[in-house]
């Protein structure tokens, strides 16, 4: 086989929130969502594939003293250098060429002192594009394509234990045709409508408040966002484990720490204190709670100190890596660590995560577990990239993710009226037309249906027409200023 990247076009789509949504340093009340469009030559064919992502602030660096304008070139940057890197690298194999790309965007990043997380995010934007065009080309859907192993993937030359293997020998046999969605609570997330202010109601049909929400998608799972701050998150966590008690006695959830704990004894300290409340202790107890996500920031989380302090805290929660999973080995280092996994983002590279759901399988059958990949990404949006994503979690079998793009945004209500009835049209299962007039995701009994998504190429089945291009946003990079 032999894949090229022949050219590419970037285009933005400006969006903003229902309301603002805060998490750790930030609050999100818009972003740029970028489309990068790629034209590959696949054995002589020329492929066009698309992938696309919205840029938070904070996320990728959560640096306090710039503001988010001053970020967003340089995530624009990253972007650019690896595509860069991919144009007329032919390859033998899509996972051969993301392979180069990935050592250009590493070598390029430290001389310039970026940090792995933003820096593959580019990378990951064209590992996606490519696998699009590639799906496209050879008809294979995603799942059909790892099953045979037709994207060429080398495990151990991610982890060197899992050489001689194939991905198909430790991941499900099928994809997940259903995914449960878990839902997000964010620290100023409403949980009743009498504590909206007036000014920041919606009125777009969809539910804003979190009890609506629940009765609104049949939520079952969701994920609980910590402050750091104990005089604020224990009267929180209070209300919040009260209200689902009341209306989903079966609940369950994650805990995000957000990064906000110097070391594991700090996060320690704050979980004694929640269990010496009543409420607490059995809201926080292994019925309810799943895993704490990242407490610790990421310029912490994988020193040797937090080895000794994981093995002293014998009764403590299983903890999982998210923002220090910046590198190929950064699982592998976590689970030396004491950690109990890591979360799965298209975002942090579709085939590192592919090779990190088959080292957790390798481990979990040796019968060392509990090993976690859980699926995350917050305010991921169709009308592509959502879709991608989901593709991928169905496929590694992951049974919920944190969804909540929904839930933030008004659908797909910023895109022309004639893109969403295309993916209304071809993703029935996952789109449908509310009261106000826009396209948003079907959840039902707190359940996504993927049938529509693993049956098409990578995720989005929509053809890539020059119209459908057009209307995902204005060429370039160009996006307008932002101010989170």
């Amino acid at each position: 086989m032999s894949i090229t990247i022949e050219n590419f076009e970037f285009r933005t789509r400006p969006m903003r929130t229902r309301f603002p949504f805060r998490y750790g340093i930030a609050a999100m009340t818009e972003l740029p969502h970028v489309f990068l469009c790629v034209t590959v030559d696949l054995n002589g064919e020329k492929i066009d594939g698309i992938a696309s992502e919205g840029l938070p602030p904070k996320w990728f660096t959560k640096n306090p003293s710039t503001r988010f304008e001053e970020d967003l070139p340089q995530m624009h940057q990253v972007l650019e250098q690896a595509v860069s890197f991919g144009l007329n690298q032919e390859s033998e194999s899509v996972f051969a060429l993301w392979q180069k790309i990935y050592d250009c965007q590493k070598s390029w990043a430290n001389t310039e002192k970026i940090p792995p997380l933003l820096a593959h995010l580019g990378t990951s934007l064209v590992e996606r594009a490519v696998i699009d065009a590639f799906c496209r080309g050879t008809g294979c859907t995603f799942a059909e394509a790892l099953k045979s192993n037709q994207f060429g993937i080398k495990l151990d030359s991610i982890h060197p234990e899992m050489g001689g293997f194939d991905p198909v020998e430790w991941l499900p046999k099928e994809p997940k045709k259903s995914l449960i969605a878990r839902h997000t609570i964010g620290l100023g997330d409403a949980l009743i409508a009498e504590d909206i202010e007036k000014e920041e109601l919606c009125d777009d049909g969809l539910p804003q408040a979190l009890d609506d929400a629940i009765r609104y998608y049949g939520l079952t799972h969701f994920k609980v966002k910590l402050s750091g701050n104990l005089e604020s998150d224990l009267p929180r966590l209070r209300e919040i484990a009260k209200m689902l008690q009341q209306l989903v006695p079966e609940f369950q959830f994650t805990l995000d720490g957000n990064e906000q704990y110097p070391n594991v004894m700090a996060f320690r300290e704050h979980w004694e204190r929640f269990l010496e409340d009543p409420i607490l202790e059995n809201f926080l107890s292994d019925s309810h709670l799943l895993f704490v996500e990242q407490p610790i920031h990421r310029d912490f989380a994988l020193h040797d100190s937090v080895r000794q302090e994981i093995e002293s805290w014998e009764s403590g929660p299983p903890m999982i890596i998210d923002e220090s999973d910046g590198e190929l080995d950064s699982l592998r280092k976590a689970l030396e660590l004491g950690y109990r996994g890591t979360s799965h983002k298209n975002c942090k590279g579709v085939f590192k995560g592919i090779a990190n759901a088959c080292l957790l399988e390798y481990l979990r059958r040796e019968g060392t577990g509990p090993w976690i990949l859980s699926g995350e990404d917050l305010a991921n949006v169709g009308p592509v990239a959502l879709l991608n994503d989901l593709a991928v979690m169905a496929s590694l079998g992951v049974q919920h993710v944190e969804r909540n793009g929904h839930h933030y945004f008004s659908g797909l209500s910023v895109f022309p009226r004639a893109l969403q009835e295309d993916i209304c049209a071809t993703h029935p299962d996952l789109y449908a037309w509310v009261d106000s007039g826009f396209a948003s995701l079907v959840i039902k009994e707190g359940a996504i249906l993927a049938e529509s998504i693993i049956s098409g190429p990578f995720g989005c089945a929509m053809g890539l027409s020059e119209e459908m291009l057009r209307n995902l946003g204005d060429p370039g990079l160009n996006s307008d200023q932002f101010s989170n």
